[in-house]
């Protein structure tokens, strides 16, 4: 009985550290990934671009967004009603709002991050700006266009006393309006033009350039905690004549943020440190549902990876128990063969060559076991001689016959739900059934 439950015990451990290993593999490939790209900066700062400066303009989509919609507008079917255009008012989020948007548009699209900086945050700040390429952007260039056309053609208040009838005073008048009328419609609400300032989402990211370095020209900051979140919103508030201010001008500029600000502000009762800890349990929530939204963007990415490590090793987890099973079969019997003599070594001889020595056919049997054989059915392995060291050898018809073999395909399965788990399950599995205990800082060893 005893002995029935180490067998089972081996069995079980045996398999939690082939999931393990192959979790990790697969956690190690996604990371890299992420990071190549800097998938997980640029999602965040996505977000905040829509959500402090407000959407982007439609018509400043790039050549790789124009050719994902088109393929997206070939992939419907005739009977689903094709969506409307983007209205320009409305304009377009940053965010991205599917697998390939995630993975194409925004890794090889227009980068959201704002521009690394080498130097220290300034003392003052720039004046809040509209987002080039925004709608806020868009509207204040035509209507700061649409006010100078109107001057230039001389328009004037009575419809009845054209320009060409003008008086000399009212015609030095007219030529004295459009500088100043240039930046009329920015300083009304108390922002300007993108050449002239800076945007919200710069502004906060200059408030952390200290704790940034460069990836490619841009920022890296790829987390925010929301107590410096809030801390930055009061210092661009502080400068920018107080919150009433910067939620006015946020409103103008059609921000998002300035809903939420407004709430915060109503609810703290106009007390700043309750306004504080308001904004940074706002950003808090908000920061998980945006976790959320990735996770599920990220964990079709784990399965496709996870298919992928399944197939290249040809991972078949019942072959694989049976195999562990049977190495306990072996040790049994090479521990007999002292009583039982030689008889207790036929189990082993179908493991072995004709002709060769039984004893060194156990000594190789023994030295391989299931854990490594997890690695030989790749099709590229690697065996390790004590005369001559690795060799590398291809077994690419044997790979492939045992993907085409139905016997294999519910092992592979099983491989590949497990795997979805992730290493930190399996981790916690291996500690629970292997009695590990996880060390705390002052603990001492027993």
């Amino acid at each position: 009985m005893i002995s029935l439950i180490s067998y089972y015990a081996d069995l079980a451990i045996g398999l939690i550290l082939a999931f393990l290993l192959l979790s990790l593999l697969v956690s190690g490939v996604n990371e890299g990934i992420v990071r190549l790209l800097g998938i997980r900066s640029k999602f965040l700062w996505a977000y905040l671009r829509d959500t402090l400066d407000g959407a982007e303009t439609a018509d400043g989509a790039s050549r790789l967004d124009r050719i994902l919609d088109a393929l997206k507008r070939l992939g419907r079917t005739p009977r689903t009603p094709s969506t409307q255009a983007v209205s320009p008012e409305e304009g377009r989020s940053r965010l991205p709002a599917s697998l390939v948007g995630v993975f194409a548009r925004l890794p090889f699209g227009r980068d959201p991050r704002p521009a690394f900086s080498r130097q220290p945050p300034p003392v003052e700040s720039p004046p809040l700006a509209a987002a080039a390429g925004s709608v806020a952007a868009e509207q204040m260039t035509a209507e700061q266009m649409t006010a100078g056309q109107a001057t230039a053609a001389g328009e004037t208040v009575d419809p009845a006393h054209p320009a060409g009838q003008a008086d000399p005073e009212e015609t030095a008048v007219l030529t004295v309006e459009p500088a100043a009328d240039s930046t009329a419609v920015g300083a009304a609400v108390g922002v300007l033009p993108p050449d002239q300032g800076m945007s919200m989402a710069e502004l906060l990211h200059e408030r952390l350039q200290e704790i940034d370095h460069a990836k490619r020209g841009r920022t890296s900051i790829a987390d925010i905690p929301p107590a410096r979140f809030a801390v930055a919103v009061m210092e661009i508030a502080t400068e920018h004549g107080g919150v009433e201010a910067l939620m006015r001008d946020l409103d103008a500029l059609k921000s998002p943020f300035s809903r939420p600000l407004k709430a915060v502000w109503d609810r703290a009762s106009h007390d700043l440190e309750a306004f504080r800890h308001g904004v940074e349990d706002w950003f808090d929530g908000e920061m998980e549902r945006l976790s959320l939204l990735y996770r599920r963007y990220v964990r079709w990415v784990i399965v496709a990876l996870g298919l992928v490590v399944t197939l290249v090793f040809s991972m078949d987890s019942l072959e694989y128990g049976k195999t562990l099973l049977r190495d306990n079969a072996y040790r049994s019997a090479v521990t007999a063969f002292g009583e039982a003599g030689p008889q207790a070594l036929e189990p082993l001889r179908e493991q072995c060559e004709p002709g060769q020595d039984p004893y060194a056919c156990v000594t190789d049997v023994l030295s391989t076991p299931a854990f490594v054989k997890i690695f030989t059915h790749a099709p590229v392995s690697v065996t390790m001689d004590a005369a001559d060291g690795p060799a590398w050898g291809w077994h690419g018809g044997d790979w492939w016959q045992r993907l085409t073999s139905p016997a294999h395909w519910p092992g592979f399965l099983i491989t590949l739900i497990a795997l979805l788990f992730g290493a930190p399950f399996w981790w916690d599995i291996l500690r629970r059934v292997s009695g590990l205990r996880t060390r705390t800082p002052g603990s001492t060893s027993s």
